[in-house]
Order: C-alpha cells, then structure tokens, then sequence
C-alpha cells in the first residue's frame, strides 16, 4: 500500500518531537528541516533525512560552528585549546588534525567519534588522538566521519562550537578535502595567521572560500612572542588589506596572540581579552542569527537533492517500463562510451601539463644557468679558507658549505617560484573543473539528459585540489655518511694530503643540490597537477554512475507500482507532486529568509536596487 502524503512528509518521530521541543526561536526552522527529513525518508534517501536530522538537532540547541582555519603550523588546536582552558585537542610540531573536530559545550569532559558506517562511538579525551591527529591517522585512514570533544567550558555554554580544522599546506591530501567540505556547514571563522607569511597559497583560496560563505571573520594573529612589533604591524596591515581587496568589504581588527601563553598562563596577554570580547560578542549578538543562516543553506541544499530524486521518480512513472528500461540500457551505453572518451578529456588535461611543465623547465634552466657558475665560484673562494683538517672532519666541513651556499642562492628564489607555481596551479585546477563540467554537459545531450539538472556538477569551490608536498632536500646522508670505509677512507685522504678528492666531491655535491632543489617546485606542481587530474577524473564517474543509480532504483520502484494497477500509479504520482510541492515550498521558504536577513543585514539606507 502506498502512504498518503499526510502519513509520510509530515509524520514525525518521538526523537523528532523532542527536537521541537525547545526554545520557541528555534522551532520553525527544526520542524522545516524534519519535514524535509520525512520527504527524504519517504523517497529513500537515508543520507538526506540523516543530514535533515542533524541539522534539526543543531537548530534546536542554538548550535553554531566557528571553524578554526588556517596553514599548518599556526597553532590552531593550541589556541582551542586556551580558548576553552582545556588540553583537550592534541599539539604538536609535526601535522596534527586529520580530519574536522568539533569543540562543543559538555557537563565533563568526554569525547565521540562517527566511523564510516555513520555511528557514533564514545572514546575518553585521552585517545582523541588515535583518531584525529596527522600522524595517528594519517590522512584518515581510518575513515573517521567527524570528531566531538565535549568541555564544561563558559564560552561554549550559549551554543558556539569551535571547529580544529587541518591545517593548509601539510595534510591538503585527503584531510584538506575534509576541510572544504566543512565549509557549507560554517557559520563563523577564526582565521589564524601569522607573521612569515601572514596569509599564502591555498590558505588564502580557502580563507577567501570561507569568506564568501559566511560574514564573520575573526582574525588572530597567533605566536606573537616570536615576533617584533614591526613584523605583527606590517603582518596584520597586510592581512586586512588583501581580504578587504579580495571580498570587497571590510575586515578587521586583526587580534595579536600568544595561544602558547595563555594556554600556560605565562607572559602579557596582548590582545587575548579582546578576542574573548569579540568571542562573546558573536554569541550575544550574532548566535541566533548564524543558527538561522545555517538552518536557511541546509534546507536549500537539501532540497535541490530531493527534487532530482522526485523529478526522477515520476518520469519512469509515467513512461512505459519498457521505455524506461531502454533508456537506462543507452544510459548505461553512454556511460561506457563517456568512460572511453574519458581519453579525449585526458588529452585536454595532459595538453595543460605539458604546458606547465614547459614554463618551469624553461624557468629552472635560465636559474641553473646563471647560479652554478656563481656558486662554484664561491665555494671556491670558501676553500681558500676553509683549514685543511683531518679527511672525515674537513669532508664534513665542505659538505656543510655546500648546504650552505645551496640555500643562499635557491631559497630567496624559491619563495617566488612557488608563489608561482600556487597561481599557475589554481588556474589549471579551476580549467580543469570547467573542462570537466563541459564534458558532463555534452552528455546530457548525448543519452543522459539527467545531468542537465546538475548545471555545477563539479563546483571549482571544492576544488580537486590537492597539498604541496614540498621540502627542501639536504641530502643528510651524503654530507654526513655513516658508512665506516667512508671515514676510512677519508681519514687515510687526509693523512696523505689528498684534500682534493674530497673537495671535487663537495663540488658534485653542491651541484646536485642545485639541481635537485631548483627542480622541486616544477616537479612539486607537476605531481599535484597529475593528483587533482586523477580525482576529477573519479568524480566524473562516481556523478555517471550516481545518476544510473538513481535512474535504476526509480525504475525497480515504478516496476512494483504499475503492478498493483493505474490507481496506483495514479496515487504514487499524487505523493509524489505533494512532496514535490512540500519540497518547493520549504525551499522557497528558505529563499525568502535569507532576503530577508540580507535586507536586515543591509546598512541603514541601501535599498535594493529598483
């Protein structure tokens, strides 16, 4: 027996029921969202309902996220922590979070985990860190969902939840991805910067990404006791400036830190007690405001998604089974094919490649070129006073040299090389979603007319971009070989004046150290070009096959409809326009809610335009 579009879009559960049963500011928005979690239910889209669910509970508690964002290194778990006087994120100097971990209000101190399966487990505090941290789980192997550590903390008590976040630059891999798919669900950023450099690369496409989303931007300038005053002024006027210029509004003030500091409750406090205000102020004066935002993106989500599913249920409802079948069969062929023309879209990509490749070969060249003359010629000039000690000492001391003159001359023209390589990579990136998206529309004319719906199919914001790997290469082992013949031999070098042995292999030595780290930025950009080209490429299938399987499971529906008879069909495709119309109507609804907050938001006298 079908259900009645009374029976299911509205029916709400008991848990629902305690959902609504809250503070009266928070109810409409929670019963919208458990309304479209039956639609959802009711058409068999679990993972929708489930999100619809979530979201309603977080409605209902007044829950907003803060989301602490920023490069690797800049202290983020170590300023939670200090914000909450807990130790509750674990620190460290090697690449911490591994995945998003959410810091809400708790009566003690406890802690969950959501595996892959989508259910919660609780853990104590103590092994937060299995789960969460870089080196633990490394890029998330473990397919941990999300992280919750609870904390009796006052701030957190009036609904702010402050997101750990991976850090840019050193897990943008697979946790970074975690990272940008958290950003929908943002309401407000910490944005922590530092001094060298203030923001860089993909911190500021994620920062500027973050900006876009949401209003609030608290910037804290973090590990201020390592720094002068010069260097935070320059570093906080640089900060403001570039957000300003690119989100065309303004930003600021910039929050001078010491999260170490406080977290040990040493040293002046700086501008701490302003960050608490300006903490305070978010949840007294912007806390409702940011739950209802929130409640307004999900519905409009998820309610895109659940129009799809409709609109796919009711044409193989009213076209015959067989026609349905034959379409799902070219579908299905289409697939196939656009899974072998998938060569001619690796062509396009493998074309910008070897564009890139080309600028940077040719870059790398014209450097090489002129530096090693120029530092052969020191280390020569080096050798004239360099004292001619024993063989493994007077190695080690040449060896040590080259390291030297290495960085002097690669250093100061790496640091705009990879500034380029960061520019030149986020265009082929954004090409390579546009190249993917076009491939995606030529099939929708060609057999899978589905995909007409999804006009951003793949959205450049989450960006199939992927972490530098980047380090600079000393070469340990050859400047300090470990091997006995080795010092052996040197000493026996040594002892019959052959310095020159040694000083023709320190000679090799700089120039493969010139070579080698000159040619990491080309080869750096190059291997994270081929990862970002190898992911869109899964995602394009994974959207193919998502759309067959959406295209299958309306057919295997509609099958056992027609079977019980025209009423049936009939009543089916009734439920079906009233959830589409409930569905309409509740999105709608979150249209106008937002205007209206933009209206409010709005300075005194701006008007919409006519």
């Amino acid at each position: 027996m079908v259900p009645n579009r009374d029976q299911s879009a509205i029916a709400l559960t008991s848990g629902d029921q305690n959902i609504l049963n809250s503070s009266a500011d928070a109810i409409d928005g929670a019963s919208r969202l458990l309304r479209l979690a039956a639609v959802g239910e009711n058409l068999g889209a679990e993972p929708v309902a489930e999100e619809a669910r979530e979201l309603a509970t977080r409605v209902s508690e007044g829950r907003f996220y803060v989301a602490c964002v920023g490069q690797f290194k800049r202290g983020k778990s170590t300023l939670i922590n200090a914000l909450v006087g807990e130790p509750i994120l674990p620190t460290g100097y090697i690449p911490v979070t591994a995945v998003p971990t959410v810091v809400r209000f708790g009566e003690r101190l406890n802690a969950r985990i959501r595996t892959h399966d989508g259910s919660w487990d609780e853990i104590p505090v103590s092994e937060l860190k299995q789960y969460v941290t870089e080196e633990l789980n490394p890029e998330n192997k473990k397919g941990i969902q999300g992280a919750e550590a609870f904390v009796p903390s006052p701030l957190l008590s009036s609904g702010m939840c402050i997101v750990d976040t991976p850090g840019l630059g050193s897990v943008f891999g697979g946790n970074s991805a975690a990272t940008q798919a958290f950003i929908p669900h943002i309401d407000a950023a910490l944005v922590v910067v530092g001094a060298d450099p203030p923001l860089a690369g993909e911190e500021l496409t994620l920062v500027e990404a973050v900006g876009k989303q949401v209003h609030n931007l608290i910037l804290v300038l973090n590990k201020a006791d390592r720094t002068t005053d010069a260097e935070r002024t320059a570093a906080a006027t640089f900060t403001c400036q570039l957000l300003q210029r690119r989100l065309q509004r303004e930003i600021g003030p910039v929050f001078e830190i010491s999260a170490r500091e406080r977290a040990e409750n040493r040293g002046p406090e700086r501008d701490w007690n302003k960050l608490i205000n300006a903490l305070q102020v978010l949840v007294d004066g912007s806390g409702r405001q940011l739950v209802r935002s929130a409640c307004e993106r999900g519905l409009q989500r998820l309610s895109e998604q659940l129009l799809v599913i409709i609109s796919e249920g009711r044409d193989a409802l009213q076209r015959p089974i067989e026609e349905s079948e034959r379409r799902i069969t070219l579908m299905k062929k289409t697939i196939a094919e656009a899974e072998r023309s998938m060569r001619e879209l690796s062509f396009l990509f493998m074309a910008e490649q070897q564009r890139l490749s080309d600028i940077f070969v040719d870059r790398h060249k014209a450097f090489f070129a002129t530096v090693v003359p120029q530092a052969n010629r020191e280390f020569q000039e080096a050798l004239q006073t360099i004292p001619h000690w024993l063989g493994p000492s007077y190695r080690r001391r040449l060896m040590r040299e080259a390291q030297e003159i290495d960085r002097r001359y690669v250093v100061p023209w790496l640091r705009p090389e990879q500034e380029e390589a960061e520019r030149e990579y986020r265009g082929v990136a954004l090409r390579f979603v546009e190249m993917g998206n076009d491939f995606l529309k030529k099939l929708s004319g060609a057999g899978i007319p589905e995909l007409a719906r999804m006009p951003h199919a793949l959205d450049a914001e989450t960006g199939f971009r992927v972490r530098s790997k980047f380090t600079f290469m000393e070469f340990i082992e050859v400047a300090q070989p470990a091997s006995p013949l080795r010092w052996l031999a040197d000493l026996l070098l040594g002892i019959v004046g052959a310095h020159s042995v040694i000083q023709n292999d320190a000679r090799r030595f700089l120039e493969r150290l010139l070579e080698t780290n000159s040619t990491r930025v080309q080869s750096d950009i190059l291997d994270r070009v081929q990862e970002s080209r190898g992911r869109l490429e899964v995602e394009i299938r994974k959207l193919l096959h998502e759309v067959s399987r959406i295209a299958e499971q309306a057919l295997v529906h509609a099958r056992k409809v027609k079977e019980d008879g025209e009423p049936a069909v009939q009543a089916e495709l009734n439920r079906l326009d009233g959830l589409e119309q409930e569905v309409i109507a509740l999105r709608e609804s979150a249209h106008l809610n937002v205007a209206r907050q933009a209206r409010n938001a709005r300075p005194r006298g701006q008007h919409d335009p006519a």
